[in-house]
């Protein structure tokens, strides 16, 4: 049987008499891009750093590949690769001795040190700018020379913390598109409080609230979270407002412009066949409905609560 990329056991751990994380489980058994959400404080960055073996957990267990990562350390840390939110960059090297530098580092062995920086620096599209000091470079390309030193030793799993923060938006983009390639070689952990940024990358979510996981799951799975309960509707021959109130089941009726309605129930159920037939009873003459999704946002509010409950 093939072992999982990524298995945490029971992890906890805990900073003076303060619990940040408690008997934390997940299992990531393949590639992809996988994301890691939480609010400040949720004890997603001790998760984080747990994982790529900054710190030492209190209890439980985390393996790499197979590799217990307190027994062997070392080993496990051969496995990972990792972007911090500050790129740690050493800006008066040009971009192949800083990626070599990394190499000696991750233990790349002599022989594969051409193929392993040839490689990195394809992969991240900067064999252009192989040659040309890191100070001289854009951000977008800053970065990308961060994503080329966590990947230099191919490693099974890379973690990218807030991978896209303070990038303009083409630059936002075109590492979207980096970081989903990456994802089709290899584990990608994305951790980021931008929720269109998970939306837009990952293939899975875990959300970390007050130290635990509170949904685990596809990006769809977490759109649909909370059942939708709003319609928004298109009445060309609407001409009361107080009508749509009096709706059975009705909490909320609001006005949009231009003949458009939010309509809000307290569960949709029938709603769209109950609010159709009343428009033919009414004379409404609708001419549009739709079911109202929730919002990114919006579910995050709610999972947030959730251990508050």
């Amino acid at each position: 049987m093939k072992q999982p990329i990524v298995k945490v056991e029971n992890l906890s751990h805990r900073y003076s008499i303060q619990w940040a994380i408690r008997d934390v489980n997940l299992e990531i058994l393949g590639t992809g891009v996988y994301g890691l959400l939480g609010s400040n404080g949720a004890g997603k960055s001790t998760l984080m750093n747990i994982l790529c073996g900054v710190l030492k957990q209190t209890e439980g267990s985390v393996f790499i590949g197979g590799v217990d990562a307190r027994l062997q350390p070392v080993a496990a840390k051969r496995s990972i690769g990792f972007l911090p939110q500050k790129p740690p960059l050493h800006l008066d090297l040009t971009v192949e001795e800083y990626l070599r530098y990394c190499a000696f580092l991750r233990d790349v062995p002599g022989r594969e040190l051409k193929r392993a920086i040839d490689k990195a620096l394809e992969s991240c599209g900067i064999v252009a700018c192989r040659k040309r000091l890191i100070r001289n470079l854009s951000g977008g390309f800053q970065q990308r020379v961060g994503i080329a030193q966590a990947i230099i030793h191919d490693p099974l799993l890379v973690v990218l913390d807030e991978p896209t923060n303070g990038l303009d938006p083409n630059q936002i983009l075109e590492a979207r598109h980096l970081i989903r390639e990456i994802g089709q070689e290899r584990t990608v952990i994305l951790s980021t409080h931008i929720l269109t940024e998970v939306r837009a990358a990952c293939d899975k979510i875990y959300m970390v609230e007050q130290g635990q996981i509170v949904f685990s799951g596809a990006v769809e799975d977490f759109d649909n979270y909370i059942p939708p309960s709003t319609l928004v509707v298109t009445l060309e021959a609407l001409r009361d407002m107080e009508e749509l109130s009096a709706l059975e089941g009705m909490t909320r009726a609001e006005r949009l412009g231009d003949k458009r309605y939010r309509l809000k129930f307290a569960t949709l159920d029938d709603a769209p066949v109950y609010v159709v037939k009343e428009s033919v009873a009414r004379g409404w003459d609708l001419s549009e409905i739709a079911v109202e999704r929730n919002t990114l946002d919006s579910v995050f509010a709610e999972l947030s609560r959730k251990k508050d409950r």
